[in-house]
């Protein structure tokens, strides 16, 4: 099994890019590869490949991947030193639900349903009238 290459460049966040997202999900430091970054460098790039018109989707995707793997991990206590791995899990759920709701507000916004939307709206002026409503049977 090929293992997953972690790098990251602080000069290229200028950039929406793989380090971009890296430095937004505060998963910079690499240098230990797997021990130490929570996303491959191949995830991050597949997530924004699979969005790339939405960045904020494609970090939607990467933190809910986030919150799923990290979910199980408990804290933990070896001699003197405690990890605390719960609050690495919950800062990035808080960061999924409110990008989540970010999203959620943006994909119903009022600018849909203007004249750029390809779908005419679903309301229209005079939908609700009759035009049988007067006539004799």
């Amino acid at each position: 099994m090929a293992k997953g290459v972690y790098t990251y460049e602080s000069g290229n966040i200028s950039e929406l890019g793989k380090d971009r997202m890296r430095f937004e999900l505060g998963d910079v430091m690499v240098e230990g590869g797997s021990d130490t970054a929570a996303l491959t460098d191949e995830e991050i790039q597949a997530a924004i490949d699979t969005y790339p018109k939405s960045w904020k989707r494609a970090k939607l995707m990467l933190l809910e991947s986030l919150c799923r793997r990290f979910a199980y991990e408990v804290d933990t206590k070896t001699g003197p030193l405690w990890l605390y791995m719960q609050e690495r899990a919950k800062l990035w759920r808080a960061d999924y639900d409110a990008l989540k709701k970010e999203v959620s507000v943006e994909s119903c916004s009022a600018s849909r349903f203007g004249g750029s939307s390809q779908k005419p709206p679903y309301f229209y002026t005079g939908m609700q009238q009759n035009e049988r409503a007067g006539r004799a049977w």
